[in-house]
């Protein structure tokens, strides 16, 4: 039998403790790297067994499986640089950079190095779209004809990035993962309240083939919060709520037929959906554990971080214009 991984994380902020807590439930939190006294301190009285770092390049003695860059956005390309330049698996939380050129660039470093480079879209391994995703496959709403997700809050606002940038990464990679296509049209509009420039609500809209298009509305401006994902198909259609305590998941026998020429809508009978009641956190951390010597991944690599961080650029350009 294998010995576990031995994990490295690096920061320990709010999502970071959820990394750590998860890693270390799973037997494989070895090491902590973050710049705060208070921050160390407080980690040590919860995880006596594990190190504490206050800069990477001490961590490199340990020879650790693999790292988690849990740090703000603007921090992620030098941070994610120089883990892949000592050849180590990373799994970097989204968005992977701010930007398209260094995204690029780390994606193409860790392809030079034969590193395994994962981006955090976590909703990927969440198990109530991964039962969509199942949904879809097996026919049960037909040709995905109409997406869209709500991403709403009176949440952290955030100065170095907007909103889209915060929020949207998850539902852009959702919607891509049923689509499984690039959208041919993006357009975004959105407003800037707080901070000039940087928008606090925008609305995105993805248009494919065949007529298939999403719209995303994000907002940290908002009186509750929200948290809404609806694909309309030809044959049926989905909704799910995760910011609800039962986090519904239902099916809809709704449709539009056509009689004599005549659209006649069908309004059958909705039911709730049963799901796994697993952690999307700890099934990702599972595949990243279970994959950290298989090169290369096949998912959130750095490819589909690519794509989401291109959608991201492309709506951005127009909700600046």
């Amino acid at each position: 039998m294998s010995s576990p991984k031995k994990i490295c994380v690096i920061g320990g902020g709010s999502w970071g403790k959820n990394h750590i807590r998860t890693l270390n439930d799973l037997g494989t939190l070895s090491a902590v790297v973050d710049n705060s006294e208070s921050t160390i301190s407080e980690l040590k009285n919860i995880y006596p067994d594990c190190k504490f770092f206050k800069n990477i390049e001490d961590t490199i003695q340990f020879d650790y499986d693999g790292y988690i860059v849990a740090t703000p956005p603007n921090t992620h390309y030098e941070i994610s640089k120089k883990i892949i330049n000592i050849k180590k698996p990373l799994l970097v939380e989204k968005p992977i950079t701010l930007n398209l050129k260094d995204a690029l660039e780390l994606n193409k470093l860790a392809k030079d190095k034969k590193v395994n480079l994962y981006v955090g879209h976590l909703l990927l391994f969440h198990p109530a779209y991964l039962k969509i995703k199942q949904m879809i496959e097996n026919n049960s709403i037909g040709e995905i004809e109409y997406i869209y997700s709500n991403r709403l809050n009176l949440g952290t606002i955030r100065k170095d990035e907007n909103v889209f940038w915060s929020f949207a990464p998850h539902d852009i990679a959702l919607i891509q993962f049923f689509l499984n296509s690039f959208p041919n049209s993006i357009s975004s509009d959105g407003s800037a309240i707080i901070r000039k420039n940087i928008h606090d609500s925008t609305i995105t809209c993805l248009k494919y083939d065949n007529g298939v298009m999403a719209h995303i509305f994000v907002s940290w401006l908002h009186p509750y919060k929200e948290h809404k994902f609806i694909i309309i198909g030809s044959k049926g259609m989905i909704s799910f709520e995760d910011s609800l305590k039962d986090k519904p998941l239902i099916y809809y026998d709704k449709k539009v037929d056509w009689v004599d020429g005549e659209t006649i809508p069908h309004q059958g009978l909705s039911h709730n959906v049963t799901y796994d009641s697993t952690s999307a956190l700890e099934n990702e951390l599972k595949y990243f554990l279970d994959t950290l010597d298989k090169y290369p991944i096949t998912k959130i690599n750095g490819d589909s971080a690519i794509e989401v961080i291109k959608i991201l650029e492309i709506a951005t350009e127009d909700l600046i214009k």
